[in-house]
């Protein structure tokens, strides 16, 4: 192995060039994945690819090397991330594990947390996240689930939901009130919380297209330690904010933690021009019009993380400008879904996709098209995106809220729940 504090990026590039072609299956030789219907086979299979690349010493090339990673610029992971794009990776452990929470027990994880990292970058540990509550919708700092001290240890009741793959992850950080007394974005605590323990149980929810990613967990007396206290007490506002910063940027598509084809916003158009040459459609002007919005979009998408990372990083915008690609990436990924289904036409509503042996047929730009919306929910909807941009950005007013100031414990909820 090359010296990496002294290896040119291009270098770099060729060095990882030869490995993934040595070691590496293309995409087409690789097994089927559905990232919205991953089963625990597949989910073991990307622990093994993600161990491969941490012994070549390609996993977590922007991490630093005391915590498992390579401690290289943010240039080599790019150039690494371009140069996989056409083999398998293990893009299971992009989000949330190594884009969100990684970097969020990077920045504010005791060192002993710390230790969770390298076995994070080499596939021995996924994560998710326990933030979204059934009663809470995209207001976060309106968590009810809570974790009462009992003099040892933190107990945590309650309920959380859309935590995608819980059910073969390890661990996840959980969000709870512990001060019912303070006002609503204080008094709430973030854990380190071991998922498959007694007390915990989750259930998988069975979507329309029949995909089983999201999951809800209930949790009755789960004991947790002061250690697994991420940040301080009290104070999980603030690790939540970063928590959430970081997911900003990971679909936004500004993670330098991303490693794979799902950290670039480099995505071609090339199977939706399949689709339309399938359905006969690419004579038709208005068919080509869709394409070309298609790739436009994504151009201005690619052109825009450039420079939202560039003024970040120059400091002439803040941190939370990360709502700016996540807003665009949410609508940008819609309109994709949308054009697709366009394109398909009928053929996107026949046959399982077991049976598309007919041209033009595509169920999965109908299942796309179902599940559209996602992209504009999950990290904050696009309306919580908007009023960042607006009030953290702009520097607008603030809107109006009718809990601002009031003990959570007096602020009315959408259910009753035993404080």
């Amino acid at each position: 192995m090359s010296d990496p504090t002294t290896e040119s990026v291009q270098d770099f590039r060729l060095r990882a060039r030869d490995w993934l072609k040595a070691n590496m299956l293309s995409k087409e030789e690789a097994p089927e994945w559905n990232a919205m219907s991953i089963s625990p086979e597949q989910a073991e299979r990307a622990r093994e690819l993600q161990a491969k690349l941490f012994q070549a010493e390609f996993a977590g090339l922007y991490f630093p090397r005391e915590y498992g990673g390579q401690g290289l610029d943010r240039e080599y992971q790019t150039a690494f991330t371009e140069e996989s794009s056409p083999y398998e990776m293990p893009l299971l452990f992009n989000t949330p594990t190594l884009t969100i929470i990684a970097p969020l027990i990077l920045e504010m994880g005791t060192e002993e947390q710390k230790q969770h990292l390298s076995k994070m970058i080499s596939g021995e540990e996924l994560w998710v996240q326990f933030m979204s509550e059934p009663s809470g919708g995209s207001d976060m700092a309106g968590c009810q689930t809570r974790a009462t001290f009992d003099g040892e240890n933190y107990l945590l009741n309650g309920s959380k939901i859309w935590s995608s793959y819980a059910y073969f992850s390890d661990y996840a950080v959980c969000l709870a009130r512990t001060d019912w007394d303070a006002v609503k974005h204080q008094g709430l605590t973030m854990f380190i919380v071991k998922i498959h323990q007694p007390g915990i149980t989750v259930n998988q929810i069975r979507q329309s297209d029949g995909s089983t990613e999201f999951c809800q967990e209930f949790f009755d007396d789960v004991p947790l330690p002061l250690d697994d206290i991420v940040g301080k007490p009290n104070d999980g506002w603030t690790s939540a904010q970063c928590l959430l910063m970081h997911e900003r940027a990971s679909t936004g598509g500004s993670s330098p933690y991303a490693s794979g084809t799902a950290g670039t916003q480099k995505a071609p158009i090339d199977d939706l021009i399949q689709l339309a040459r399938g359905n006969g459609k690419v004579p038709d002007e208005y068919s080509r019009q869709l394409l070309a919005e298609t790739y436009i979009n994504q151009t201005v998408q690619s052109q825009l993380v450039g420079r939202v990372i560039a003024a970040t990083n120059e400091g002439t915008l803040p941190p939370t400008s990360g709502a700016l690609l996540k807003l665009f990436s949410g609508k940008n990924s819609t309109r994709r879904a949308t054009i697709a289904m366009e394109l398909a036409g009928v053929h996107g509503a026949v046959f399982p996709a077991a049976e598309q042996k007919t041209p033009g047929v595509n169920t999965a730009a109908a299942n796309r098209f179902i599940f559209r919306q996602a992209s504009c929910l999950g990290g904050g909807s696009s309306e919580i995106q908007r009023n960042i941009i607006s009030e953290r950005i702009l520097g607008m007013p603030r809107e109006l809220a009718g809990d601002r100031g009031v003990p959570y414990k007096d602020v009315k909820k959408s259910a009753t729940r035993e404080n």
